[in-house]
């Protein structure tokens, strides 16, 4: 993985959040925002084609050492489960699980990537077998948790066990580095979807 492209009804705000938060540097283009830079991951804000109604299926989690510092920045709590971690939204309502490290610097450090699925460990293989990962399990025992994935070895990709079902296009988007798959379609503007509709891209 690459970075992100995410919808967002103003995109440069919501991008400077994410560049207190992560670190980084800010770049304004015509196009939206970007923060580049931070750690794992390049963020890409663009207008949003339709405003957000629904839980992201797809969200970051960090390792923060207090949720204050976000909270100043604009972020809002959701729920809280102490001591290990709270659920945040960034001012847009994106939600991102903040971990708690003493050690976290700047205010927060990406550490994996969420992608909620009805079937997560199919799709946790899937996504291995794509980007030579190796599949661990998760909390509940099954495999569905991705370690050393090419372009981003330090990240996890945590597939999340849901029941809701999928309403639209995810607000985050990834791009991860190579060319076309076979096995994906792919659709307008050159967004690719895997086998559950998660749509990504390319760098």
């Amino acid at each position: 993985m690459t970075g992100f492209v995410i919808d967002a009804a103003d995109p440069v705000a919501v991008a400077a959040f994410w560049r207190s938060a992560l670190g980084g540097e800010l770049l304004v283009t015509d196009a939206g925002a970007r923060v580049s830079g931070a750690m794992f991951v390049d963020l890409l804000f663009r207008p949003q084609s339709g405003p957000k109604t629904v839980k992201n299926r797809v969200h970051l989690d960090v390792y923060v050492d207090a949720v204050e510092p976000l909270l100043d920045l604009g972020a809002c709590v959701l729920a809280e489960y102490p001591p290990e971690r709270a659920t945040l939204a960034d001012p847009e309502g994106n939600e991102f699980c903040a971990f708690f490290d003493p050690a976290a610097r700047p205010p927060a450090r990406v550490f994996a990537v969420c992608i909620d699925s009805s079937r997560p460990e199919e799709l946790a293989q899937w996504w291995a077998d794509e980007l030579g990962a190796g599949v661990q399990p998760g909390p509940d025992g099954t495999p569905r948790w991705l370690y050393g994935a090419a372009g981003s070895p330090g990240l996890i990709w945590k597939f999340v066990r849901v029941h809701d079902p999928r309403v639209g296009p995810n607000r985050w988007q990834w791009r991860v580095r190579g060319g076309p798959m076979e096995d994906v379609a792919d659709g307008p503007g050159g967004v690719w979807r895997d086998p559950q509709g998660n749509e990504f891209g390319f760098t």
